[in-house]
């Protein structure tokens, strides 16, 4: 094992190379669930802990907001011609990782791996201006998206890393911004030339106020932890007037953190 700060890499081997290293965790592991639970897991988080949509392994934690939706609330929601579409963000241990410096400038996220389809990005190009993200993991997914399309505005060759959204990128590019809809066509022509279906990529966005959505409208999401990036987004979403949010929460006994309540928020 090697460490570097507060990040540990650890060596694991087993005997029988036919057995994933995935099957090894399911067999010797422990569903971690948030350590503010205060309690050891409990058979029922295998079930609980765990959105009914979830198909792909790979985050370190359940998109908690989508906790809400049960396999009769999306069936509402399509009978109400509600259209809902699915996407992926790996979530990583810095999601988790408390803002602990004097200034936000000073915090580092981790990076974590995404994966969005296609015929997502091309949906969002004829009817995305209503999109309504359900976590803030969704959220970070759908703004990195614009980011990725205006790298490859600027460079229609950017492939592998260079795809990359880094942290202060959205704060920091000096390139002039274009419409959200033709960055995500350039996302869709690079696709289309290299043959693929998804969008596999990686996003270090750091979502905090002063930032200008691009893409999403409206939040499902649960109420947070003080000194976490998941509230600098909710900040940033509902320019600063967070506290009202969390006051009335508060003084309606609302469940916090990942088994509370939810709540919707417009711009």
């Amino acid at each position: 094992m090697s460490s570097c700060g507060t990040s540990h890499e650890i060596l694991f081997t087993w005997n029988d190379s036919r057995v994933s290293f995935a099957s090894v965790l399911d067999a010797v592991g422990e569903l971690p669930i948030p350590p503010y639970l205060n309690r050891e897991t409990e058979e029922q988080d295998k079930e609980t802990y765990q959105t009914v949509y979830s198909k792909v392994e790979g985050s370190v934690a359940a998109p908690t907001a989508g906790l809400h939706f049960t396999p009769e609330v999306l069936a509402a929601l399509d009978d109400r011609g509600i259209r809902r579409r699915e996407l992926t963000l790996h979530v990583g241990a810095g999601t988790f990782k408390p803002v602990k410096s004097e200034t936000i400038a000073e915090h580092s996220m981790h990076t974590e791996f995404i994966s969005v389809e296609r015929s997502l990005i091309e949906e969002l190009i004829e009817n995305g201006d209503c999109v309504v993200a359900v976590g803030t993991t969704s959220v970070r997914t759908l703004e990195s998206l614009y980011y990725v399309g205006l790298i490859l505005a600027v460079n229609p060759n950017a492939s592998g890393q260079e795809l990359e959204v880094e942290q202060w990128m959205p704060y920091n590019f000096t390139t002039k911004e274009i419409a959200v809809k033709e960055s995500l066509r350039y996302i869709v022509d690079y696709l289309e030339r290299n043959g693929l279906s998804r969008l596999v990529t990686a996003t270090r966005i750091i979502i905090a106020p002063g930032y200008r959505f691009k893409i999403v409208r409206g939040i499902v999401t649960n109420f947070h932890q003080p000194k976490s990036t998941l509230l600098l987004l909710v900040s940033a979403f509902v320019n600063g007037n967070w506290r009202s949010i969390y006051d009335y929460a508060l003084s309606h006994n609302f469940r916090f953190l990942s088994y509370g309540d939810s709540s919707l928020l417009l711009r």
